[in-house]
């Protein structure tokens, strides 16, 4: 497998040009927020503001649009019922991520196939979370190969069939290739599978063991896609962009929260950035 460095990451993150606006930077998209799970989708969407995403929209219920606003003026909201809005965003996006606190019930699912069967060639669609169970037990799969599966060793385990004992980078691989589009299988050593390589990332640690962390990979992944293109070193540069960020706040804090990690990202990127070419 390939080891992920800083100079790949360096090498995706690059200045913004002068001549710019919001939408050179890419329009991302949030699904899931339901009622019961509304941090996961605000904690994803705060990444992407974060990391450089220069429109962001989150479909997520009703009852969470005051504390996201509150929480992250910079983001639009509405909800999955909310027509034409809802398709609106859905055509307008670059990146769509669907997932993070979708949960697992009728409503969920109808918003996921809703999603599958709109999402054009030309967009980047992420699976992650509930969707990514909602995709295993019904045998849902995207039409076009521009996706990038997120689960971790759980929901790889509902994915692939693979027992997370069975979970071997040989296996994981093997699985991948079923699949269209990239799977990053997250664990103490994220793996991640493209059509054409495999990757390994060197860092992340238990720090990283706390409710968010994977939203707000999710998160950084949309915002990086929309920005630097989505190609195999794009998502690689996200997962250990994170993951370095993680690491340097475990250097004098117990446990990185998300939104710690959230607040360092755009100091990382300017680091990123500022590396020669």
């Amino acid at each position: 497998m390939n080891t992920i460095t800083f100079d790949l990451a360096a090498k995706v993150v690059r200045p913004r040009p002068a001549i710019s606006h919001k939408g050179t930077f890419g329009r991302v998209f949030i699904i899931g927020g339901a009622p019961q799970y509304g941090g996961a989708a605000i904690l994803s969407a705060s990444a992407a503001v974060y990391a450089g995403a220069g429109l962001v929209t989150v479909a997520l219920a009703a009852a969470h649009h005051a504390a996201l606003r509150t929480r992250l003026p910079e983001a639009m909201a509405i909800t999955w019922t909310d027509e034409p809005a809802f398709s609106d965003a859905l055509r307008a996006a670059d990146v769509i991520v669907i997932g993070p606190g979708l949960g697992v019930d009728a409503a969920a699912l109808a918003v996921l196939r809703q999603t599958l069967a709109a999402v054009s060639a030309q967009q980047t669609l992420i699976i992650d979370g509930s969707a990514i169970t909602l995709c295993a037990s019904h045998h849902l799969t995207p039409a076009h190969a521009n996706v990038v599966w997120t689960p971790h060793q759980m929901e790889w385990q509902r994915l692939s069939g693979l027992a997370i004992a069975d979970q071997t980078p040989a296996a994981n691989e093997a699985a991948a290739a079923a699949l269209p589009g990239t799977v990053i299988v997250k664990q103490h050593r994220t793996e991640i599978f493209t059509p054409t390589a495999a990757f390994v990332n060197p860092i992340g640690g238990p720090e990283l063991a706390t409710g968010g962390s994977g939203d707000t990979l999710t998160g950084i992944l949309a915002a990086f896609i929309g920005q630097f293109h989505a190609n195999a070193e794009t998502i690689c540069a996200a997962v250990y962009t994170h993951s370095a960020v993680a690491a340097a706040i475990a250097k004098t804090q117990y446990v990185a929260l998300p939104t710690a990690v959230i607040a360092a990202l755009p100091g990382y990127m300017r680091k990123l950035a500022n590396q020669p070419n």
